[in-house]
């Protein structure tokens, strides 16, 4: 029998919709009452905002520290270098949202308009929102349960009003739990692309990484592939090319044939990629020639494609 989603009873189970892990859920009411039950109206009021969004795009990871948010911050940076294409990212990561800093967008405000809350533009053609622009501090720790982060996500997708967007990133938190089902169960109505999951190459984040397929295949949400972060160190001066974190299993290229789905592609271990990000530029014009900054367009390009 196939497993349910980390935490979830089940819709067969008795404790469905009334255990401590359903608390929060947008189905809740609905597996607590039956199938004759109403879904959370919010499913269809999203669906109906997000119309105006072409596609959508969720970036997973299943352990932290493996440059899930650097590769949605590029993703959107590289979308947007064509002025005639409108990118939207949002960041769902409530407890550790680190898109401001990435965005070069800290200290910025959220406006509220009549049409609902006013993303953050870093371009005319890029508009960002987060939970760090609602912070009074960078350094204040948001401290919520379950349902209260699950309110915060249903709040961003129904009610920013992002306008005509060709792509929507999501950047998630690492793993699979009450933002992840958040997200994909209000979005359920809205048709998402896929996910694009990222990793590093050895064993310990491969495991945390299979995780996060079964949940993709569990609730029914396409994954577009995985990208491998971090593959190789090519020093600077001799371009010799050292494996700071070696693929003791095959590292991701094995992992996607096993499991059949598309590696995207590689990106070499780069310092100026964590400078880039900490000064809140974007790496693919600080070091467009790099072989990571190649690496990201082809992967960008493949995502896309």
């Amino acid at each position: 029998m196939e497993e349910v989603p980390q935490g979830c009873p089940g819709t067969g189970s008795a404790q469905a919709g009334r255990g401590a892990s359903c608390q929060g859920c947008p189905n809740q009411r609905l597996c607590a009452s039956g199938a004759g039950a109403a879904p959370d109206p919010a499913i269809e009021e999203i669906k109906e905002k997000l119309k105006t969004v072409k596609h959508k795009i969720l970036v997973l990871s299943g352990k932290g520290g493996v440059g899930k948010s650097t590769f949605s911050a590029h993703l959107a940076h590289g979308l947007a270098e064509d002025e005639n294409t409108q990118v939207a990212l949002l960041d769902i990561d409530i407890c550790g949202p680190s898109i401001p800093k990435m965005m070069g967008l800290e200290g910025e405000q959220v406006h509220q308009s009549g049409s609902g809350w006013s993303p953050v533009f870093l371009e005319d053609n890029l508009g960002v929102m987060s939970v760090g622009f609602l912070l009074s501090s960078p350094d204040d720790a948001v401290i919520w349960r379950g349902p209260k982060k699950n309110g915060m996500i249903k709040q961003f997708l129904r009610d920013v009003d992002w306008g005509e967007v060709d792509y929507l990133i999501v950047d998630t938190p690492p793993g699979t739990s009450d933002e992840h089902l958040s997200a994909v169960q209000y979005l359920s109505a809205a048709h998402v692309d896929g996910a694009v999951i990222i990793t590093t190459p050895q064993e310990v984040s491969l495991q945390d990484v299979r995780k996060e397929i079964s949940f993709c295949h569990k609730v029914k949400l396409p994954i577009i592939g995985v990208v491998e972060n971090m593959t190789v160190f090519v020093c600077p001066k001799c371009k010799k090319e050292s494996q700071i974190f070696p693929p003791t299993t095959g590292g991701a290229e094995v992992l996607c044939q096993d499991l059949k789905i598309p590696l995207l592609g590689k990106v070499p271990l780069d310092p100026h990629i964590g400078k880039s990000c900490d000064k809140g530029q974007s790496f693919l014009i600080d070091a467009p020639d790099s072989p990571a900054a190649l690496a990201y367009r082809g992967i960008i390009q493949s995502t896309c494609a």
